[in-house]
């Protein structure tokens, strides 16, 4: 059976840890490795991408392997072919799969009908690299994970899924404030917390912020949501990490977002150029988290 990484629980609570320290180790000595030698990943990207398709085609040339990418104009994910003869396809030419696309659906079904590794590299369920890269941030400043408290302000999306998912993990506190009709799916949120997650659900976002060490946001629409726009500035309205509410986060609190940013909307320009903001370690440690999950990946 080959090892998936489609959300953050695929790695057991006993290792997760253990891969973020890894992804600091290979941070900290500049890693070249042989991991991926002979292999091929192919990166089928049906979601534009800048940080997550650089990051990964670099980690599969670092880790010594090759990487193919195809584009959405090129990608057929279920559209011509039923996804179940596309993963039997794919599974004779490659030794991985990398997709970055929709519903978390069909990497489900890559995963069930293929023969090789399937890594998610966003679905509209779950963002687990990107937050696997937080935690690598996070770490980095504030080893003890599980005794800080983390604020997500914003829309109950993705990230907020896999932030979740890494309460139950990695035993931080998250709060997360979202305006009425934008919460995080409730099935997700329930099975998190029958796991060990430490969530609390706010529409006030200043008091999500309260004693918060990290706080982190991200746009407002994300993609597939450009439509909703004016809808959603309207709603999120009074949900800006701005100065005044990186006042009540810790002394200390570090400002965190998946970028891009729109400034002026979900953080406000100050805060994103301020001392406190972490955005561009967070972008950097892209490459060395998803170097350690490839090899955690392919070295089951």
């Amino acid at each position: 059976m080959p090892n998936h990484f489609l959300t953050i629980f695929d790695i057991p609570k006993e290792e997760a840890l253990a891969v973020v320290k890894r992804a600091h180790q290979m941070k900290a000595e500049g890693l070249r490795l042989d991991t991926l030698a002979g292999k091929t990943l192919l990166l089928i990207f049906e979601k534009a991408s800048t940080r997550t398709r650089v990051s990964f085609e670099v980690g599969v040339r670092q880790l010594g392997g090759d990487a193919v990418f195809i584009a959405s104009r090129d990608s057929q994910l279920g559209r011509s072919e039923p996804l179940e003869d596309t993963a039997r396809v794919l599974t004779r030419y490659a030794d991985g799969l990398v997709v970055r696309t929709f519903g978390q659906h069909k990497l489900d079904v890559l995963a069930n009908y293929g023969d090789i590794p399937v890594i998610n590299a966003l679905t509209d369920e779950y963002h687990p690299c990107q937050v696997m890269s937080d935690m690598l941030t996070m770490y980095e400043r504030t080893p003890e994970l599980d005794k800080l408290k983390v604020a997500w302000i914003g829309d109950g999306n993705n990230m907020a899924h896999s932030f979740i998912n890494a309460s139950a993990w990695f035993g931080f506190e998250l709060a997360i404030a979202c305006p009425e009709g934008y919460d995080p799916d409730q099935k997700i949120l329930d099975k998190a917390v029958d796991l060990g997650a430490k969530v609390t659900i706010t529409r006030d976002p200043q008091e999500a912020a309260s004693g918060a060490h990290y706080i982190n946001t991200d746009v407002w629409a994300s993609m597939g949501q450009e439509e909703e726009q004016r809808i959603r500035a309207e709603a999120f309205a009074g949900f800006i990490v701005d100065e005044a509410m990186m006042n009540r986060a810790a002394s200390d609190a570090k400002f965190m977002h998946c970028l891009p940013a729109h400034r002026g909307e979900e953080v406000s320009e100050g805060v994103f150029e301020s001392p406190a903001s972490i955005v561009f370690d967070q972008a950097e440690n892209r490459l060395h988290m998803q170097k350690a999950i490839m090899e955690w990946v392919f070295s089951k």
